[in-house]
């Protein structure tokens, strides 16, 4: 009866602790929520994350068709109304060559990477105007213009320049047509049927906040980007065909043929730019991909490690380390005969859930590395300190802490390698286990709790 009622109070300790480390959960996720509006703060106060599609080559026209309509008598006769439209055509080559300059902005504690992507875009155009649909009805030809759309165009920073045909052309503010921002450049006018060569060339830095995204519009896409950020992530709808990343930074080289994407069927559609998770937002927390918009590439500057995310992630082991050191404190009320108060029990649980606490708390002045290694020291030299008294031996102490060394050990090691974890976690249980069976193997479980135990067998 004593075995069970020792049972049930290191079920119900165990259940309690649960609550100081939903807490503590609670308060690693208000850190992340902080993050995330350090990262909007800066947005609001430059250029949010980026996207850029174009250049689109747009000529207006206007028409007449012929429209059927009933008169106020009610009969239908033909009539011939103007209409309006642009005429979309895409470049037949698009060489975007660029470098993303990174930029730590701080805000308290927390760090906001910002990047200058200064960048050439090379595009060259062959079309052919459509002729005139009726000889009698001739369309009117409004002024062309080439047309580059920005996610955020308060990140155009600088000097622009425009080159079209060898000749610099005045650029001017906004997409040309539509909602949205970006720039565009007026062309001469042209006639039905005539022909458009051109090959331009834009050349300007634009200002974004920690992802970037481009737009393959053209026939044949040629993207490339360097940096000297060690840590991108290589997201949207296309992954680099080269790459290299090292200590000095990363190169990456895009190449796309129309074939292969919808972005200039998404663009007909009405999208503009690809549509990005916006700075500071969940998905972009969390490095997502497009949400909506164009097909694109994307590039993100993150961070080598994301320390609320591995603090979170660390803390979802917390009850298994509470569970395990409960046990091995039951253990050796088993077999040692030793009695350890319930309070014993619930101060150790919480010395093991303030753990984690103070590793989101030292991880947020130094690298979570060493982080790890200061909280996680403090507490095995506490624990150990305190449990050797409990135990009422040195030596005892000395091997709880160094079973908490294991356990840390362990935690770190599934911290660091994500696409390992689940082995190694499934790993370290089955030997906990399998040490537990083999302490316990020769324990009569029925004579346990008795008066005056049996003792236990050698051997």
């Amino acid at each position: 009866m004593r075995l069970l009622l020792k049972i049930l109070m290191v079920i119900g300790l165990t259940i309690a602790i649960l609550v100081p480390l939903l807490m503590i959960r609670g308060t690693i996720q208000d850190r992340q929520m902080y993050r995330r509006e350090a990262v909007q703060t800066v947005a609001r106060s430059s250029a949010g994350a980026q996207a850029l599609s174009g250049p689109v080559l747009m000529v207006p026209y206007t028409e007449l068709v012929e429209v059927e309509e009933k008169d106020n008598q009610g009969f239908t006769r033909k009539v011939r109304r103007e209409e309006s439209g642009i005429w979309m055509f895409f470049p037949e080559t698009l060489e975007a060559k660029g470098t993303m300059k990174p930029i730590v902005r701080k805000i308290g504690l927390h760090q906001v990477r910002k990047y200058e992507f200064a960048t050439k875009l090379h595009a060259e155009f062959q079309v052919t105007v459509p002729g005139d649909a009726d000889a009698l009805a001739p369309r009117k030809i409004g002024q062309p213009y080439l047309s580059y759309a920005i996610a955020d165009v308060r990140g155009v920073v600088g000097l622009q320049t425009l080159t079209i045909n060898g000749k610099d052309v005045e650029l001017l503010q906004g997409p040309g047509s539509g909602d949205g921002g970006g720039l565009h450049a007026r062309l001469p006018v042209t006639v039905a049927g005539g022909a458009i060569v051109l090959d331009s060339q834009l050349d300007f830095t634009l200002e974004g906040t920690e992802s970037l995204a481009i737009a393959p519009l053209a026939k044949r896409n040629i993207i490339t980007i360097d940096s000297p950020w060690p840590h991108p992530l290589f997201n949207g709808d296309f992954l680099p065909r080269k790459r290299t990343i090292d200590d000095k930074g990363f190169h990456a080289e895009w190449e796309i043929s129309s074939l292969a994407t919808n972005a200039q069927a998404q663009y007909l559609g009405g999208s503009r730019v690809p549509g990005m998770a916006p700075a500071g937002s969940v998905d972009a927390a969390n490095n997502a991909e497009t949400v909506s918009g164009l097909d694109a590439i994307g590039v993100s500057l993150v961070e080598p490690v994301n320390i609320y995310s591995q603090a979170d992630r660390a803390s979802k082991y917390g009850i298994l380390f509470v569970l395990l050191t409960f046990v091995g404190f039951f253990m050796f009320e088993l077999i040692k005969q030793l009695r350890i108060h319930p309070i014993q029990y619930g101060l150790v649980g919480l010395a093991l859930a303030i753990f984690f606490l103070l590793l989101v708390a030292l991880s947020e002045h130094m690298e979570f590395g060493k982080a790890y290694l200061v909280a996680s020291g403090a507490c095995i030299g506490l624990l150990g300190y305190y449990v050797s008294h409990v135990l009422r031996s040195w030596l005892r102490g000395f091997g709880f802490a160094a079973m908490l060394c294991t356990l840390y050990g362990a935690l770190y090691g599934l911290l660091i390698s994500e696409d390992n974890a689940m082995v190694l976690g499934a790993g370290l249980l089955f030997l906990i286990l399998a040490a537990i069976m083999v302490v316990t193997r020769k324990i009569d479980w029925y004579s346990v709790g008795t008066t005056n135990p049996p003792p236990l067998p050698r051997g």
